[in-house]
C-alpha cells in the first residue's frame, strides 16, 4: 500500500509503502519501505490481525528515524 509520512506542519517526510514481512516462525511484521530505500521496522501483527501494537512499534521507528512525534501516515494509493 502505497503512503506518505507527513509532519503536523502538512509536510510529507518519506513516500514508501507499507509491507507486512514474514519471519522465519511465520509471524506477519508491520513495515515502511521509503521510496529512498530506508527500512523501517514495526512490531509483529497480532494473531487476530490488530494492527494496533504492530502500528505503536513503527510509529517509534518514526520517531527514531527523524526526530519527530506527530507524524501521520497517509494511505496515497495501492
Amino acid at each position: 500500500m502505497r503512503c506518505a509520512v507527513v509532519s503536523r506542519a502538512g509536510q510529507v517526510i518519506a513516500n514508501g509503502r507499507l509491507v507486512l514481512h514474514q519471519n522465519q516462525a511465520g509471524e506477519l511484521q508491520l513495515n515502511l519501505e521509503t521510496d529512498g530505500g530506508r527500512l523501517i521496522e514495526g512490531g509483529l501483527v497480532a494473531a487476530d490481525g490488530d494492527l494496533t501494537g504492530a502500528s505503536q512499534v513503527l510509529f517509534r521507528g518514526f520517531f527514531d528515524t527523524w526526530g519527530m512525534s506527530d507524524l501521520t501516515l497517509t494511505v496515497t494509493g495501492r
